[in-house]
């Protein structure tokens, strides 16, 4: 059964087996997931689901986040999953069609102490590659039939990395990977509320449910995946899935090096992001400002336009997948940054009075299964007449060809860290996930987290990482 094979090749992911490659990507995914976790601890969305789980929770060993407070496993990851995706600038996945390590990453943090950097390293590398490869034999039909791949296919990186790290044998890793497959959920129509980074959330907790339980000796059906009733038949239907493709290559390369983690540079949703690189490149090489722009026009392709053509956000949330208003605030500010997504900010006079001289359109020319959908045409005419125009076939920091800038990902964290963590820590906690596989125990990064905390306060960003 395709759950047991997927297992088997899991279980063999070690960090001595890693390529040099997917360790060094591994440990900037997991720096740039505490760092927008800590942010994300200090949003209305994550304060929603602490309040309610401080009310329910037990008593445990799992740090909340941005706070000194300790909590059960499971609460702790549902909590630290929804931060991680509260303000929607964790990284993305190409392979996946959504974001692979806030699913994982909170869900082992929960019960990483006791456990080596390497031993962690290597359960998230399993995670990710679990899910990645899930995806392969699902995209783009599970994407575009509206389920969020973070939280459904997230589910089983989740599961996947919390057995490896548990040290789940073959057979039980299966069952908690069939588990996985029945509490798998998440659907596109709550975009753009606080339900999309609740998904995340509620996915990191029921993946470390699933191991825990699987552990436990509950039992699940291992063909859950391609029985007439399972997975692949129910979230995609007949003939759009391609179960072959889950282990075909698997880990050659893993994941994690091709096509790699895309890491924001903007935070708001990821298929904006081409759009906003336009605006900045033409901006700064024309001097644009808003008195001189008449019309802004935007073409992209329709599978990134669906959820982003949001000619009239209503919310800070709203406004994250709002191609409109990312543009705007790219060219009045040179620059999108997190105090933009405010109810106020989108709300702005000014902004919505430039808004309304942005148009989005599909692009007439995409083609429906190819891979290269993360571009944008953009076209700008000036009140004098002037018509400037630039493309961008994939934003910076989406793949290896388009890195961020040297430094960006390092600024990225400090700029989010801070908002909750003193400087000191900031810069030990810096230290200590540049170096992951050095530490004996990863308690000593949630101790950092835990010292460090600092009464709330509004951060002056460094932008730094623009």
């Amino acid at each position: 059964m395709l759950l047991r094979e997927l297992a088997e090749r899991i279980g063999e992911v070690t960090y001595e087996r890693l390529p040099p490659p997917a360790v060094t990507v591994a440990k900037q995914g997991i720096l740039d997931t505490v760092g927008v976790a800590l942010a994300g601890a200090q949003e209305d969305t994550t304060a929603v689901v602490t309040s309610v789980l401080r009310k329910t929770a037990g008593e445990g060993p799992a740090l909340i986040f941005g706070t000194r407070d300790c909590v059960d496993v499971l609460s702790a990851a549902l909590i630290n999953g929804t931060a991680a995706h509260a303000l929607d600038f964790d990284d993305c996945s190409n392979s996946l069609g959504g974001h692979p390590s806030a699913p994982i990453l909170p869900a082992l943090f929960a019960i990483a102490p006791g456990s080596s950097g390497k031993a962690f390293i290597a359960a998230y590398a399993a995670g990710i590659e679990c899910e990645t490869r899930l995806a392969r034999a699902v995209n783009f039909h599970h994407y575009e039939k509206g389920w969020h791949p973070t939280a459904t296919l997230g589910t089983f990186g989740s599961a996947a990395a919390c057995g490896h790290l548990l040290a789940l044998n073959a057979e039980r890793l299966a069952i908690a990977l069939a588990l996985a497959a029945s509490m798998a959920s998440g659907i596109k129509a709550n975009f753009a509320t606080m339900t999309k980074p609740f998904h995340v959330g509620h996915t990191t907790r029921n993946g470390l449910l699933a191991a825990l339980l699987a552990k436990e000796g509950m039992t699940a059906n291992t063909g859950a995946l391609e029985h007439r009733q399972g997975f692949f038949a129910v979230y995609n239907g007949p003939g759009s899935f391609k179960p072959d493709r889950v282990l075909e290559h698997w880990a050659d390369p893993f994941d994690l090096i091709d096509p790699g983690i895309a890491f924001k540079r903007h935070p708001c949703c990821a298929s904006t992001h081409p759009a906003v690189d336009a605006m900045l490149h033409l901006r700064e090489a024309h001097r644009l400002s808003p008195e001189r722009v008449a019309k802004v026009e935007s073409w992209t392709h329709p599978r990134r336009l669906a959820h982003t053509n949001r000619p009239h956000p209503q919310s800070g949330l709203d406004g994250k997948f709002s191609i409109q208003y990312a543009l705007t605030r790219a060219l009045m500010h040179g620059i999108v940054s997190i105090e933009h997504f405010s109810d106020a900010a989108v709300r702005d006079p000014a902004a919505r009075a430039l808004m309304a001289r942005v148009t989005s359109t599909p692009d007439p020319a995409a083609k429906s299964e190819t891979i290269d959908h993360f571009y944008c045409r953009l076209r700008i005419t000036t009140t004098s007449g002037e018509v400037f125009q630039h493309f961008v076939d994939r934003p910076v920091g989406r793949d290896r060809d388009h890195p961020l800038p040297p430094g960006a990902l390092e600024a990225k964290f400090r700029d989010c860290a801070k908002t909750v963590l003193d400087a000191a820590a900031v810069e030990t906690l810096l230290t200590q996930c540049n170096a992951v596989e050095t530490l004996p125990d990863m308690s000593d990064v949630l101790n950092v987290i835990a010292s460090g905390v600092t009464p709330p306060a509004v951060a002056t960003r460094s932008r730094a990482y623009a």
